[in-house]
């Protein structure tokens, strides 16, 4: 646990301090523990490798809620952008360094690591891309450790590669995306995306195939969101459309990522093309220095690329990485966000406004769940060794 501004921050960790610094940023619903399985290898090539539970996840703590999770009414602008950025550059300095060799993000962390190498290109040498109605709580009754275990079971499945249904293709128009995008994008009229991730659950079948995600792993992530909620996390979703909030932003807008870039994506990963014409304009408008061979889908992976395949994951971001030219380096495990679609969802669908600003879960704790609470490559090594 380290002590930086605000926080108590909750860090895995590997490798030598003496090593150059890599950063990985989780995104939603994650944690330190989504790089479990490339945290070691990364080290074992001489890097020291940090992996925080971000603000508003897991083991990390704030001052400002001393009391217990995070609430819809508590202030947002803690989890604005730029104080998340802020979070990281405190993190490297508290660590002893003066320069990131990469921080790599995936989901909503790929965003706040392209943020890190947009406003701090000389400490970021790589940057990793990628009022309300009361009715709504009708829809989220208090969930046991069971009912969440079920709903993030559905919800990794049906955006993973082990979902058949899944055949994402670039789409032209946004009418496009929303007739052909499955329904963890576009929700029904009135569904939840506790019911939509349910009524595509995998089987008792799947469920034993599944070797990237077991059960005694996926209940680190239960045993978590059950104690502190969601809220943290939705915390950030909720700050895209607050102007007042985000406005500090306005200053670095039209300004391009310049640190050399990486852009990782599962093959059956939707998010590649849910905004049409995204991924274009990333290589050529948004980052000034990423290469066509430094754009890698990956086959057999879904959203959850490096808990999926790690192992192709962990040998693109080594040749990467290992590049002489490179100096400084961003990745992306995630496509660039694109306002556009996000606020059409807003506008259209109630039921996107309801998950994201009023999804909360009753505190809940399993003392059988350590994983979360150690801190080092120690730590890391004796859960791969007791989950072998």
């Amino acid at each position: 646990m380290l002590p930086i501004r605000d926080l108590v921050m909750h860090i895995l960790e590997a490798g030598e301090p003496s090593s150059p610094l890599l950063i990985l940023l989780h995104g939603f619903p994650e944690l330190a523990i989504s790089w479990r399985k490339i945290i070691l290898p990364l080290a074992q090539s001489g890097y020291h490798v940090v992996a925080p539970d971000q603000r508003g996840y897991g083991r990390t703590t704030s001052i400002l809620t001393p009391t217990g999770p995070i609430r819809y009414e508590d202030d947002l602008r803690p989890f604005r952008m730029l104080n998340l950025v802020n979070d990281i550059v405190a993190l490297a300095y508290a660590l002893g360094y003066k320069s990131v060799a990469a921080v790599i993000g995936h989901d909503f962390g790929s965003a706040v690591a392209a943020h890190c190498a947009l406003i701090r290109p000389d400490l970021f040498n790589m940057s990793g891309r990628h009022p309300s109605s009361s009715g709504w709580m009708m829809h989220l009754q208090p969930w046991t450790l069971r009912g969440l275990h079920s709903f993030l079971r559905g919800y990794f499945h049906v955006k993973s590669a082990d979902w058949g249904i899944n055949d994402p293709h670039p789409l032209t128009a946004c009418a496009a995306a929303l007739a052909t995008m499955p329904h963890y994008y576009i929700m029904p009229l009135h569904a939840t995306m506790t019911e939509v991730a349910q009524q595509n659950a995998p089987t008792p079948e799947e469920v034993s195939r599944n070797a990237w995600l077991p059960d005694e792993e996926l209940a680190v992530y239960v045993a978590e969101f059950a104690r502190t909620g969601f809220q943290g996390g939705l915390n950030r979703y909720r700050c895209l459309f607050d102007k007042q909030v985000s406005e500090d932003l306005t200053a670095f807008a039209g300004k391009r990522i310049d640190v050399p870039a990486m852009f990782l994506a599962g093959r059956k990963d939707w998010g590649v093309y849910h905004s049409p014409g995204a991924l274009d304009k990333m290589q050529l408008e948004a980052c000034s220095r990423m290469i066509a061979e430094d754009v890698v889908l990956i086959e057999g992976a879904g959203h959850w690329v490096q808990q999926e395949q790690p192992e192709q994951v962990i040998y693109h971001l080594k040749r990467f990485l290992d590049r002489p030219d490179l100096l400084a380096r961003q990745i992306s495990l995630f496509p660039p966000l694109d306002d556009s679609l996000w606020r059409h969802l807003w506008n259209s669908n109630e039921s996107f406004r309801e998950i994201i600003f009023r999804l909360e879960l009753t505190s809940q704790s399993d003392p059988s769940i350590s994983i979360v609470e150690a801190r080092g490559y120690n730590a890391i090594a004796q859960y791969e060794d007791d989950h072998a």
